[in-house]
């Protein structure tokens, strides 16, 4: 059998990779330099191939060693899976729980959920992290999270999903806006010309866009928003309209402003709510009990109306 590279190896290449310095990789690593270095020549020594290129101003990654680091992300998950599975065997929910969730769910949903999970299970530690949907679902396949909230349709394909709820947009727009004349707008209302839009890299884009029927070419100005808040206030400046989702306009987003929210008639355009992890995890059960947890609370959310008018 040919000899196989440590755990802690692997780590120091994926330090490398992911910062391409060994001075951060290092630090990162709680370790000296020469300690990380050292690791990396015995890792190319163990696998007969250099894996990184470096002289004194510049750390490259050869080709072999991008793909080697790309396992080895693999595999220090399924070690940190394992590692998990046996701490976790004597008590579910004890430890820290590593939670990513997209920007546009995080602070409508959070709030009401994370005073129940610390009354329900006192000994679980959050850890959680903010960020952009392919960045979180990076991370989790990288192990450095354990679950992520997302929103759906988003390709989770190699990753375990349970859907929670479903969330719908609506309408907002300033008051006598010829969009907001009807009621119960339909889809038809939306004008692609004037839908503001948040920016590039935001799964609610695509998705208002999707359920819109609009081409990317939608908001021909070239205005976008790095949050709802922002997109809210680009429609109350009169820069046009937008579909901002449900669980925003019950936490209040409209408030303290002019606008008005209309329910979009059927079938309106919505998103699934989800909690992912890694197939492999350890910690099937506590994320079964994290998703129950979260469908108990947003049941409880949803026997609040939204009211047309916040203000």
């Amino acid at each position: 059998m040919p000899a196989l590279p440590s755990l802690r190896q692997l780590g120091y290449l994926v330090a490398v990779a992911d910062r391409l310095s060994f001075t951060q990789a290092a630090e990162a690593c709680f370790v000296t330099q020469s300690t990380l270095s050292a690791g990396i020549k015995e890792l190319e020594a163990t696998l007969g191939a250099r894996l990184v290129e470096r002289d004194r101003q510049n750390v490259m990654m050869t080709p072999l060693g991008i793909e080697v680091a790309d396992r080895a992300r693999a595999l220090l998950a399924a070690a940190e899976d394992l590692a998990q599975l046996v701490q976790g065997a004597a008590e579910p929910m004890s430890g820290v729980l590593r939670l990513g969730a997209i920007p546009t769910i995080a602070p409508f949903v959070l709030p009401r959920v994370l005073p129940q999970l610390r009354a329900r299970y006192p000994k679980a530690r959050l850890a959680l992290r903010e960020d952009l949907t392919g960045n979180l679902l990076e991370r989790l396949r990288a192990g450095a999270l354990d679950v992520a909230l997302i929103a759906l349709p988003y390709d989770t394909t190699g990753l375990l999903v349970e859907e929670l709820w479903g969330d719908e947009f609506w309408l907002v727009a300033r008051e006598g806006d010829p969009a907001a004349r009807s009621k119960r707008p339909g889809v038809s209302a939306v004008a692609a010309d004037r839908l503001l839009l948040l920016e590039e890299g935001h799964c609610l884009r695509d998705h208002t866009l999707a359920g819109c029927g609009l081409a990317q070419k939608a908001n021909p100005s070239g205005m976008e928003a790095t949050s709802l808040l922002t997109l809210v206030q680009m429609v109350e400046s009169g820069l046009g309209i937008a579909l901002v989702p449900e669980m925003a306009l019950k936490a209040g987003i409209l408030k303290g402003t002019a606008l008005v929210a209309l329910p979009i008639a059927a079938p309106a355009p919505r998103r699934e709510i989800a909690l992912v992890a890694r197939a492999s995890t350890a910690r099937r059960e506590e994320f079964g009990l994290l998703a129950d947890l979260m469908r108990e609370v947003e049941r409880r959310a949803q026997s609040r109306a939204v009211p047309r008018r916040r203000g």
